[in-house]
């Protein structure tokens, strides 16, 4: 079973995407910030990461800072990185692909958007 972990600090989005990919029989964790995220991904082993780019919260540190830190971290280099946000504009997918995110997907999205991405970078 793939195992997938989904870091947004929107409650209603992350039940969002656990009742669209829970369906598909994915295992899933949530995060509620990036620091969270961090220490989850350090403890545990994720096929996939689900990334707000901006997670403000009490830690302030947004998905690209994440991202960067757990590039960095040695045994994560299989781990998917996908980032979920409604920052669209071409300086932010750069940015993202610079800190090691692997996918993009603009928010709002629809569910079968979601899953047929999801589907495509567990598969790969």
């Amino acid at each position: 079973m793939k195992r997938i972990l989904i870091a947004d600090d929107e409650e209603v989005l992350r039940m969002l995407i656990v009742d669209t990919l829970e369906e598909e029989g994915y295992e899933l964790e949530e995060a509620e910030d990036g620091i969270e995220a961090f220490e989850k991904v350090q403890e545990n082993e994720y096929d996939l990461l689900i990334l707000d780019y901006m997670m403000p919260g009490m830690t302030g540190m947004t998905g690209i800072e994440v991202a960067e830190r757990i590039k960095a971290l040695n045994g994560k280099e299989r781990m998917k990185i996908m980032m979920l946000t409604a920052k669209n504009q071409q300086k932010d997918v750069d940015a993202s692909k610079a800190a090691g995110i692997h996918y993009y997907m603009a928010k709002p999205f629809s569910p079968l958007q979601l899953i047929e991405l999801v589907e495509d970078i567990l598969d790969a």
